[in-house]
């Protein structure tokens, strides 16, 4: 009996210690997955979600809510193009508001985003995954109707990733 119980821990130990874990590049990498378009109630395209997938070797992607100063205020960074007479044009859309009744103040748009800390328990720290962004893309103060995104991903780092494009989409205005 006491043979038998020796050579379970043995056949044990031996299973665990052969497991093999995924082994990722520490720097985080990004895929497009695919954009899909959302429609309103009146067949208008107002906003899309962007799917990535992503790896990390050390699974150090990811900011808490306390992270909001820079270089730790997005991790998740996109780019929003154009088609303008047959060039993609980054865009930087424009928004405002009223600090007091005479007082109007601008800002720049941003699509960027925080994706939280997604770091595993236990010894194998290596992730990957899938990440979802709903944006908008419809941009009323332009009558352009094709468009793409660039994506990419830092980790804590501040290792950046590889830079992604969605392909041209057609946008649906009226």
């Amino acid at each position: 009996m006491k043979n038998s119980i020796t050579l379970f821990f043995i056949l044990l130990l031996i299973i665990v210690s052969c497991q093999k874990y995924e082994e990722y590049p520490l720097e985080p990498q990004v895929k497009f997955v695919e954009f899909l378009m959302l429609r309103d109630a009146q067949g208008i395209d107002q906003r899309g979600i962007l799917r990535l997938s992503y790896t990390d070797g050390d699974g150090n992607i990811g900011l808490t809510k306390d992270d909001t100063v820079a270089p730790y205020d997005y991790n998740l960074f996109i780019k929003y193009f154009e088609l303008q007479n047959g060039v993609f044009k980054e865009i930087f859309l424009i928004t405002s508001r009223v600090v007091n009744d005479t007082t109007i103040v601008y800002d720049t748009a941003t699509f960027n985003g925080r994706i939280p800390i997604l770091t595993p328990a236990g010894k194998n720290k290596a992730i990957r995954g899938e990440i979802d962004d709903t944006l908008f893309v419809n941009n009323p103060l332009s009558n352009f109707d094709t468009i793409k995104f660039e994506a990419y991903i830092v980790d804590r780092d501040l290792n950046k990733s590889n830079t992604v494009s969605t392909p041209p989409m057609l946008v649906k205005k009226r």
